[in-house]
């Protein structure tokens, strides 16, 4: 490590703080957050194979995704984990709530195909290669040790499995500040103050390289979003 480069501080594994929790879910349901959602569901989809299968959300906070991708996948079976007991709750009721209306987009899948439990992504309750999709959107830069997320999504993953891990990206410590202010500009109050957290938690390409290297995940490959995400992707192969 130089001067120039910005030291990680890991955040907190768990959101669990109440503020934190309503702060993350009403932000994501604002029209900037959608579209970055928006572009994680389109990058999924250019990446599955088969017409129906079983896909899991890692990380799934509130289950804005799993909704997103639901809709777009009637056949598919979506499962959802999150540490934290409120996120799994808020994405429960969104569920029932979807349910019980019937004309909002997402609910006739969402509802029988939609399933959230609380656990821990560095030891997931599923068996090895057990889903077609893997997914993990904005979980990386709170893992203090990213190595046992990536052995976890290797055991579950099918060797055909298709898998999309997307973050943040920590800058240089020349850029930091211009980076917060600009790509933060959407966001006031505590948003801010946890997406400011969430940047100086994120891996930096170079970092995620390493780890993606050790974790020796057949045919993922890295790769960079604009200038504030990175992640790994791998598309589904057939089957053997």
């Amino acid at each position: 490590m130089t001067w120039l480069d910005l030291p990680r501080v890991p955040e907190p594994e768990v959101m669990d703080d109440s503020s934190e929790v309503r702060a993350y879910s009403s932000a994501a349901a604002e029209a900037y957050l959608g579209k970055v959602d928006d572009s994680f569901v389109e990058h999924a989809l250019r990446l599955i194979g088969p017409a129906s299968g079983r896909a899991l959300d890692i990380g799934c906070g509130p289950g804005q995704i799993v909704r997103k991708l639901s809709a777009r996948l009637p056949q598919w079976r979506f499962f959802g984990v999150d540490r934290s007991r409120a996120m799994v709750q808020g994405a429960l009721k969104t569920r029932d709530s979807l349910e019980q209306s019937g004309d909002i987009e997402g609910a006739p899948s969402m509802a029988g195909n939609a399933h959230f439990f609380l656990g821990d992504a560095n030891s997931l309750p599923f068996r090895g290669a057990s889903f077609d999709l893997v997914l993990c959107n904005s979980v990386l830069h709170h893992m203090r040790d990213a190595s046992r997320l990536f052995a976890e999504i290797r055991r579950i993953a099918k060797p055909e499995a298709a898998i999309l891990l997307r973050d943040l990206r920590r800058p240089s410590r020349i850029g930091y500040r211009f980076h917060l202010r600009w790509y933060g500009r959407h966001y006031e109050g505590l948003m801010y103050k946890l997406y400011c957290d969430s940047v100086r938690a994120a891996y930096t390409r170079e970092e995620l390289s390493a780890i993606l290297r050790s974790a020796d995940i057949s045919g993922a490959r890295l790769f960079t979003h604009g200038p504030t995400h990175i992640g790994i992707e791998r598309s589904a192969r057939r089957a053997a």
